[in-house]
C-alpha cells in the first residue's frame, strides 16, 4: 500500500463530492438559515405575533413554482429523500393492505432496494428488479415485468453511480393508464435539470434538499398527487384541530407531525431561489462544462476506466488500475487535499454489474467548482495512477 506523507503546505481544497451534498453552499442560503434562526418560529394555527416569516408556507410555494406543480399544499416536508421514500413505499403497501406485486431497478439507491427488501421479507409485497441496459432503464423492460397484480413501480430518475437520467415520462405514463402507483426518486436531478411535474403523472416525486437544491442537511421532501394512495404512518401534533385523537387528513399535515426543521425549510427556500435567480440553465452549463473537461483530462491517463463517458449529471465514476477505490480515494484526499466519494455508493446492484461488486471512486461536481480544480484534480489521479501502474509493472 503506497502511504503519502501529507505534504507540509496542504494544497487547496477541492471538493468533488457534490452528489452527495453540495459544497460550499450559497451565500444566500447561510444568510436564510442565520436569519430564520434568529427570529421567533412563525407557526400557523400554534403561535401568535407579527414580523416572523412563514418559511413552510413560502418554501412550498417556492418548490410548486420551481417544480410546475400544485397546489403548493402537495409538497411535503421530510428529513431527507430517504425518510420521504420510506414514508412513502411503507405508507402505500399499509394503505393497499393485502401482498402485491412491486417492481424496481438496479440502478437504484438503498434508501429505495432496502424499505422494499423489508417489505418483501415481510411478505407484504413480491418484488422485481429490473436490469438497465447500457446505463438506462427503458419502459419495454418494465413492462415485460408488469403482473395482473402488479401496484407499485418506485425508480430513479437519476444514477447517483453512472450519472444517467431515465426517461420517466413514457413510464409515467403507461403506469398511470395502467393504475400503477408511480414513485420516482428525484434526489440527483432535482436542482440540475428542469422537473416539470405539470407533464409527467407521477404518484410521487421525491427530492432533497442538501444537494442540487443547495439547502443544508436534513431537509428534504416529496409531492404527491394522488394523498389518499399512502396511509399515514406517523402520528402527532400539527396545530390543527386538536381536539381530536385521530391525525387530520387535509394536506400537507396529513403526512407532517410536530415542529418543522426550520433552518432546513429556510435554507430550501434560499436554495431554490438561488438557482432561478443565476437560471438553471446557466448552473446546468456550467455543470456539463465541467464535467466534460473532467473526462478529457481522464482519458488521457493510462490505467483509468470509466464507466459512464456520457453522463447527463456531473457525476463520474472510475477505477484506477492497481490500486483499490479505497485507498485512492484516501491518497487523493490525504496527499492531494481532493474529496471524492468511494465505494459502492449505497447503490449496491448497480456495482455488481460495473465493476464486480468492488466499488468505484465518483467524482461530482457543482455551479461552485472550477476548471482549474478540475484540472488540478485530474493532475493529482494522474499521479496516483502512474504510481499505481509502476507498483503493478514491479511486480
Amino acid at each position: 500500500m503506497m502511504n503519502p506523507e501529507p505534504q507540509d503546505a496542504q494544497p487547496p481544497l477541492i471538493y468533488l463530492n457534490n452528489a452527495a451534498t453540495t459544497w460550499p453552499k450559497p451565500t444566500k442560503v447561510l444568510e436564510e438559515v442565520e436569519r430564520c434562526l434568529r427570529q421567533p418560529l412563525h407557526e400557523p394555527g400554534r403561535t401568535t405575533g407579527n414580523g416572523s416569516m412563514d418559511y413552510p408556507s413560502a418554501t412550498r410555494q417556492v418548490l410548486a413554482d420551481f417544480f410546475h406543480a400544485g397546489p403548493p399544499e402537495h409538497f411535503v416536508f421530510t428529513q431527507n429523500a430517504t425518510d420521504s421514500l420510506n414514508l412513502l413505499i411503507h405508507g402505500f403497501a399499509k394503505k393497499t393492505g393485502i401482498p402485491f406485486h412491486a417492481i424496481t431497478t438496479d440502478l437504484e439507491h438503498n434508501s429505495v432496494l432496502r424499505p422494499l427488501n423489508a417489505l418483501e421479507q415481510d411478505e407484504a409485497i413480491k418484488l422485481s428488479v429490473v436490469p438497465f441496459t447500457g446505463t438506462s432503464v427503458n419502459l419495454a423492460t418494465i413492462k415485460k415485468a408488469i403482473c395482473d397484480d402488479t401496484r407499485l413501480v418506485v425508480m430513479t430518475h437519476g444514477s447517483n453511480v453512472l450519472g444517467s437520467v431515465q426517461d420517466i415520462k413514457p413510464v409515467a405514463e403507461y403506469l398511470h393508464a395502467n393504475d400503477i402507483f408511480f414513485i420516482v426518486d428525484g434526489a440527483q436531478t432535482a436542482g440540475h435539470i428542469p422537473v416539470n411535474l405539470s407533464d409527467i403523472p407521477v404518484g410521487a416525486f421525491v427530492f432533497t434538499g442538501h444537494k442540487a437544491l443547495f439547502g443544508i442537511p436534513g431537509i428534504g421532501g416529496f409531492f404527491i398527487t394522488e394523498p389518499d394512495a399512502i396511509a399515514i404512518t406517523r402520528q402527532g401534533g400539527t396545530g390543527t384541530d386538536s381536539r381530536t385523537l385521530t391525525h387530520p387528513f387535509d394536506m400537507p399535515m396529513r403526512f407532517e407531525a410536530g415542529t418543522h426543521n426550520y433552518p432546513g425549510i429556510a435554507s430550501l427556500y434560499a436554495g431554490v431561489r438561488f438557482i432561478t435567480s443565476t437560471g438553471q440553465e446557466a448552473i446546468e452549463k456550467k455543470n456539463t462544462d465541467l464535467t466534460r473537461s473532467f473526462i478529457r483530462e481522464l482519458k488521457g491517463i493510462q490505467g483509468i476506466t470509466i464507466y459512464n463517458k456520457n453522463p447527463d449529471l456531473p457525476v463520474l465514476s472510475f477505477n484506477i488500475t492497481g490500486i483499490d477505490n479505497h485507498e485512492a480515494g484516501f491518497i487523493l484526499a490525504r496527499a492531494y487535499n481532493v474529496i471524492t466519494r468511494t465505494g459502492l455508493h449505497c447503490a449496491p446492484l448497480v456495482h455488481e454489474r460495473i465493476d464486480g461488486g468492488n466499488g468505484c471512486i465518483r467524482a461530482s461536481f457543482s455551479y461552485f467548482n472550477t476548471r482549474d480544480e478540475c484540472r488540478a484534480a485530474a493532475e493529482a489521479i494522474r499521479e496516483v495512477a502512474e504510481s499505481a501502474n509502476s507498483e503493478v509493472r514491479s511486480d
